[in-house]
């Protein structure tokens, strides 16, 4: 069976399909040559390519797209699962996607960010299974960007339990231990209204929150949605990503005065998302959160138990 965090070797198939948008041509392209030249053997799925009949922002028909990820989650052929870029899209893919069928075929290790969100959420609630927030390879955020690069070969082909992030900031300073979760905030409120949703429970858990090109009351409108569906209660800790496109300051302060008062470590300035160096981020396994002296660290050490928070506010 396949470890669904892996690592993989080389010689693994691995499924190439787009969730959410098309990527370029040329990128799709580049994506495949950096895989190849890792040892990887990637398969392009359809949907990795596909056109909508009308909407050129949406990689082929809510159908295809959902059926690619059953076919690659289910074929033992492939090893493993890459969503070549994001966009947007992967909400609307959800509910053509067979729950029964997924949950009868082994897990294996699924990669993307961004729109992928909505996946990762789908895999975590539905089938208790860990994946991994990476940047996506048929994107300029990571065949342009060095560090990202080697981050996602490191999840590809590395150790989950040798993981250490750090941040810049600290918001409300603690230590707490729980199960990463989260990814784009947009995202997480999107999916909110899922029909087949089990009641939210997200007791213990530590958040990543990362976002690109909204507005501040945008933001504010989608953590409001989650903190009144109860998506925050019980959580252990907050972890900030990057947040390319707004009002850096703006986010800090609407989630210190939204956030702020759950009573849990708050760091930031951590590079998981869409910046720079975008690192990539395993979810649903343990990890610490230490936010001190304007500084955060997060390690991720599967094995922790989970832990009260203890927030310095």
């Amino acid at each position: 069976m396949t470890d669904p965090l892996g690592p993989l070797v080389p010689g693994d198939r691995v499924a190439l399909l787009g969730p959410a948008g098309p990527p370029p041509p040329e990128k799709l392209a580049a994506a495949e040559e950096l895989l190849t030249g890792w040892g990887l053997v990637p398969v392009r799925l359809p949907s990795a390519r596909a056109a909508h009949r009308w909407a050129s922002y949406l990689s082929g028909a809510d159908e295809l797209r959902a059926a690619d990820f059953q076919r690659a989650w289910c074929d033992p052929q492939f090893r493993g699962i890459i969503a070549v870029r994001g966009g947007y899209g992967t909400a609307r893919m959800l509910d053509h996607l067979d729950l029964a069928a997924l949950r009868s075929c082994p897990p294996k290790p699924v990669y993307g960010s961004s729109d992928i969100t909505a996946l990762h959420e789908l895999l975590r609630e539905q089938l208790g299974v860990p994946s991994w927030f990476t940047p996506m390879p048929a994107t300029a955020d990571l065949l342009d960007d060095p560090a990202a690069t080697e981050s996602f070969r490191q999840a590809l082909f590395g150790d989950p339990a040798e993981l250490d992030h750090a941040g810049s900031d600290a918001l409300v300073d603690g230590t707490a231990t729980g199960t990463l979760i989260g990814g784009n905030l947009s995202l997480l409120a999107m999916t909110l209204a899922a029909r087949s949703r089990p009641p939210v429970d997200n007791t213990g858990a530590l958040v990543l929150l990362e976002d690109i090109n909204e507005e501040t009351y945008h933001l504010d409108g989608y953590l409001t949605a989650l903190l009144r569906a109860g998506w925050f209660d019980g959580v252990a800790g907050i972890v900030l990503g990057s947040w390319r496109g707004c009002v850096v300051d703006e986010v800090r302060l609407l989630v210190g005065e939204l956030l702020g008062g759950l009573g849990v470590p708050i760091g930031a300035g951590f590079s998981f998302g869409h910046g720079p160096g975008a690192e990539s981020v395993p979810l649903g396994v343990p990890a610490r959160l230490q936010v001190a002296a304007g500084t955060s660290t997060l390690i991720v050490t599967p094995g922790l138990p989970p832990t009260t928070p203890d927030s310095g506010k």
